[in-house]
């Protein structure tokens, strides 16, 4: 079914699982609807439109600007609504809709704001119930970041909500066994995802005997590169982590790997985790956000007690000490399809947009 014109707007300058999100999402609605991407000027949406632009005949729009709330946002994305014939909004973020929201003043649009991450301070005063007061739809990608957004964001009268689990990779791939224990993180290499917290667990491993290599996949959140960095150069095993930087296609480290190590703080629903579940991967994370829903789910996996480094290492060790047992008593591949699955992603979109 042929949808409106629609525009996604991510203005992050960062390279995580929001910004793929994304562009992902965009592919995805750009066979129903004609799509154009907004995205800050000079960061990595922009730099990845190899990928995107002219897939479908999605175009490309850029912004320059400094502050969230400014006129370049305003007027950029006014033309962009205009010239396009918009009717369709999904916004991936939160601070810039200062600026949407006058950006769509007087403007008839269905706005859809996409939520991928737990927000911790309540936006119920004054000036944030005008800003999202024009809201026409709150996309959760969890349950537990719908309850979260009840919590946390004020709602117009007429705006609804609605939980819409993104699509994930089920290919299956034939794991590649290793001549040692290989571990695995992805993420964003930032406060909170959890890297030094595994890095820290793996002392277990060095205390054990057991042989290892932990790969850690991501690019750096500039803001907190010193911080890890000065942690990472006083590991004393430090030449078993391998800081590997932003790739493009994680597929090999997903084959090559046996325990995925995410003891992320908090997350709405990590797209890293779910690829390494669906590889049938042993994963290992902490109790907290959306884990305990994933298990509610029937997924396979793993949790520590939230944020307690020593659970952490404990179960890390049994993982590693039963490996193939662990491997072998997985079945999560069929579940992700269930609940995960390209179609009902797509058909849920469907029915929230003009």
């Amino acid at each position: 079914m042929k949808k409106q014109p629609t525009v996604v707007i991510c203005l992050s300058p960062y390279s995580g699982g929001m910004e793929l999100d994304a562009i992902k999402l965009a592919k995805k609605l750009s066979s129903y609807s004609e799509v154009v991407m907004i995205a800050k000027s000079g960061y990595f949406i922009e730099s990845k439109q190899d990928e995107y632009v002219g897939f479908n005949n999605i175009k490309l729009e850029t912004i320059s600007f400094k502050s969230n709330l400014g006129f370049s946002i305003i007027i950029n994305v006014r033309r962009v609504i205009k010239e396009y014939g918009i009717k369709n909004v999904i916004f991936f973020g939160a601070s810039e809709l200062k600026s949407l929201y006058f950006a769509f003043w007087g403007v008839d649009i269905n706005l859809i704001v996409r939520h991928g991450t737990t927000k911790s301070t309540p936006k119920k005063d004054w000036f944030h119930r005008l800003i999202y007061s024009n809201v026409n739809y709150h996309v959760s990608i969890c349950r537990h970041l719908f309850k979260n957004v009840r919590d946390i964001i004020p709602f117009g009268k007429d705006t609804k909500d609605r939980v819409i689990y993104s699509s994930c990779n089920t290919k299956k791939i034939v794991h590649i066994e290793q001549n040692r224990l290989t571990l695995l993180h992805i993420g964003r290499i930032a406060s909170g995802k959890g890297q030094i917290d595994a890095i820290k667990a793996c002392d277990i491993l060095v205390q054990n005997g057991v042989d290892f290599v932990f790969n850690i996949v991501g690019g750096y959140d500039e803001i907190y590169k010193d911080e890890f960095l000065n942690f990472y150069n006083q590991c004393l095993y430090k030449d078993k982590i391998n800081i590997i930087g932003f790739v493009d296609d994680i597929e090999p480290y997903l084959q090559k790997s046996d325990i995925f190590l995410f003891p992320s703080y908090g997350e709405g629903l990590s797209n890293a985790f779910l690829e390494a579940i669906s590889y049938n991967m042993v994963c290992l994370t902490y109790n907290n956000t959306s884990f305990p829903e994933l298990q509610d789910l029937g997924l396979n996996f793993h949790m520590a007690d939230n944020l307690n480094v020593v659970d952490l290492k404990n179960k890390l060790l049994y993982i590693s000490k039963n490996i193939e047992q662990e491997r072998d008593k997985l079945q999560n591949s069929k579940f992700v399809k269930e609940f995960f699955s390209f179609d009902k992603e797509i058909t849920s979109y469907l029915d929230i947009l003009k």
